[in-house]
Parts: C-alpha cells; sequence; structure tokens
C-alpha cells in the first residue's frame, strides 16, 4: 500500500449521508394493525381486546401511540394501576392472558379508548402531520434536555437561596485532590477552584443509557474530589424503578460515606436544611 498524507479537505468531501429507516418488521405490522382498526365512533373493551388477541406485541405499541407515552412510561402506568388493582407481577402478554378482562379495564382506566375516539375520529390537517413528525423526531430529545435543566434549576435556586450568587459554581470542572480540573459538576461550593461541597443533580423520564452514566460521573467526581469534600447528589424520575440495580449502586455509595446523602425533589426542604447546616459548619 502506498504511503499518503491526507487532507481534512479530502476526506471531507468525500462524506455520504449514512440513511437509516425506522421501518423495522415491528413497525410495519404496527402500521397494518392500525390501518385495519374499524372506524369508529366510540370504542370499547371489545375493540381493545380484539387488537391485544390478533398480536400482543404488536397492539402494545399500538396502544402506546393512542396514549403517546413511551414504552417506559406506560409499562409503570400498567405497573402501578396493577398493584392497585390486587395485581403485583408482570404486565405483558402472560398477564393479559390471565385476566383479560381486568387488563383491558385497566387500560381503559388510562384513558385509552377516549384516546382511540379522539384520534381516530380527529379530522385530519396537514400541519398535525408536521406538528408529531417534530415531536417524535427534535421533540423527545429536548423533552429530555429540558427535564434535566428543570431539576438543575430547581437545585440552584435552593442552593442560592442558601449560600449566594457569589459562594456558587455552576456547572463547571472542578481542583480535585490533585489539583487538577478534569472532573465536572454542576454546582462547587464555594468555588470550583477549592470546592468544600460539590453537588450533582440528574432527572429522567425513560430509562437507558443515561441513568447509566450517572453512575460514571459519579464515580469520576469520588475518584477527582478531595475526601473531606461533601458530595451530595439530587436524582429523581419514576423510571429508577426500572434501572433498580443502578439505583441500589448510588445508595450503596451513600452507605458507604462516599456521597453524603441522595435526594430527590420531595425532599427540598431536608436538602436546604443541609445545606444551612453545612453552611454553619464549615464557616461559608
Amino acid at each position: 500500500m502506498k504511503r499518503t498524507r491526507q487532507t481534512f479537505e479530502e476526506i471531507v468531501t468525500s462524506l455520504i449521508p449514512i440513511e437509516a429507516s425506522w421501518l423495522d418488521a415491528h413497525a410495519e405490522e404496527v402500521i397494518k394493525m392500525i390501518q385495519s382498526l374499524p372506524l369508529k365512533e366510540h370504542y370499547d373493551a371489545g375493540d381493545v381486546m380484539n387488537l391485544l388477541d390478533a398480536d400482543f406485541d404488536t397492539a402494545f405499541t399500538v396502544i402506546r401511540l393512542f396514549l403517546d407515552q413511551s414504552k417506559d412510561e406506560f409499562i409503570l402506568s400498567l405497573k402501578e394501576s396493577f398493584v392497585t388493582d390486587g395485581f403485583n407481577k408482570g404486565t405483558g402478554v402472560t398477564r393479559y392472558r390471565k385476566d383479560k378482562l381486568s387488563y383491558v379495564e385497566i387500560l381503559m382506566k388510562l384513558g385509552l379508548t377516549a384516546k382511540m375516539d379522539g384520534a381516530v375520529n380527529r379530522p385530519l390537517i396537514w400541519s398535525d402531520v408536521l406538528v408529531e413528525r417534530l415531536k417524535g423526531g427534535r421533540g423527545s430529545a429536548i423533552k429530555g434536555q429540558t427535564r434535566g435543566r428543570g431539576m438543575e434549576d430547581f437545585v440552584e435556586d435552593i442552593v442560592r437561596s442558601v449560600f449566594g450568587p457569589d459562594q456558587v459554581a455552576v456547572r463547571c470542572s472542578f481542583k480535585g485532590a490533585r489539583g487538577q480540573g478534569s472532573a465536572k459538576a454542576d454546582f462547587a461550593i464555594p468555588s470550583s477552584n477549592d470546592p468544600t461541597i460539590l453537588i450533582e443533580s440528574k432527572a429522567y423520564g425513560a430509562t437507558g443509557s443515561k441513568q447509566s452514566d450517572v453512575l460514571g460521573d459519579v464515580a469520576k467526581i469520588l475518584e477527582e474530589k478531595r475526601h473531606d469534600t461533601v458530595f451530595l447528589l439530587v436524582t429523581d424520575g419514576v423510571t429508577w424503578k426500572e434501572r433498580a440495580n443502578d439505583l441500589r449502586k448510588l445508595i450503596n455509595l451513600q452507605n458507604e460515606g462516599k456521597i453524603h446523602r441522595i435526594y430527590t425533589k420531595s425532599m427540598a426542604n431536608q436538602l436546604k436544611a443541609d445545606l444551612q447546616s453545612l453552611k454553619l459548619s464549615h464557616r461559608l
């Protein structure tokens, strides 16, 4: 092979779009089921049962689309409803086959048939198609970003109410035990150069790699910070229930004293009280 020296321009000009189709076999079955749905003014339990009997997995997705829920949100809704109604195991086809009527009743309590009525009988407007595309594409990413930033703002309001604006470094790289600034934290108090308190905030509405990422982010902070630096974690989101092992790992770190305390939004008063105590004890 001949030696060569490539350039940026050479590579850039050779780049081509990489196409990826969203239309896999499951999506095709979902579309077929949607198109085969009889047009009715009002849908009932029998219509829902017909969908589930025809193909449970496909119907599961169709139902989620009507309810406008992610898979994680839908499963959590079912689990919470099943527990309330005396169920405690499973949300899939096995649970459905054990008691079809009760399963469908739960779906109706979630508003499924009303959603079906509205979706099927709503006049189609071309702008609605574009809005749905926006929602399904960019919208899902923005939803996650907004959720995370909302949690940061929530924590920031509490932190600033205790320490004031001049003693809080926000979304920064902090200098740790070795005097380096490679690790990042959402809040460093009183400064990123020599923090006494570090706070990381995470919010989740859907399970996935991001919830595993928090373990990596926490590990980096623990590795870099001084041992006497107080580290607090604020997190929330019911989908932690689906990543229980990851949450247990964080709790184990707290039990070992590596994370001083874990808070959720409902623990806001406790977070503020602890920060006030830390301010006093560390003379900040």
